[in-house]
């Protein structure tokens, strides 16, 4: 039996477990019908809270979280570690991606807590992304449409406290 199951109910204590633990292991974790039965805002505030990580550590806040369509189960996650590694391209976004490691992303949806920069717009499209879910569109939008344009689903699940988190970096 796993740890988190379908009868584990949802909380921000749960989704705070799932976005600290290592992505290799919520599969020995997580039930799989535990991740059906998430929303998309559980996925974002997800999201929110591996921002809330980077914020924590001195970085900008913004977060990452992929997930297959069909199953819902994470494939990858990671927070912005721009400042933290002095690296220009350590953004939620591309950290969501290296974690989720090599494969096909067509049935895959991206959740990243603001509107994805040019770089993330270009690799969410490059790398075939079937569907991006934004949470914050208050502090910071702009390639929504682009991508929109390339044929991805674009989805806004604004986080009142993503957006409170931003709004203070």
């Amino acid at each position: 039996m796993k740890f988190i199951n379908e009868n584990t109910p949802i909380s921000d204590e749960v989704l705070k477990i799932i976005a600290h633990l290592p992505t290799t292991s919520l599969s020995v974790t997580v039930g799989k019908k535990f991740f059906e039965k998430l929303e998309d805002k559980d996925f974002m505030r997800i999201a929110v809270l591996l921002a809330q990580k980077s914020y924590d550590e001195g970085g900008c806040p913004i977060g990452g979280v992929i997930i297959h369509n069909t199953t819902r189960e994470i494939l990858g996650k990671g927070h912005n570690t721009l400042v933290q590694e002095n690296h220009p391209y350590n953004h939620g976004e591309t950290s969501a991606i290296r974690n989720a490691g090599r494969r096909d992303f067509s049935e895959t949806t991206i959740f990243t807590t603001l509107s994805p920069c040019d770089v993330c717009a270009t690799l969410i499209y490059m790398r075939q992304f079937s569907r991006v879910v934004v949470g914050d569109i208050t502090n910071a939008s702009g390639n929504e449409e682009l991508l929109r344009e390339k044929g991805i689903q674009v989805d806004i699940v604004e986080d009142p406290q993503g957006i409170a988190l931003y709004a203070q970096y």
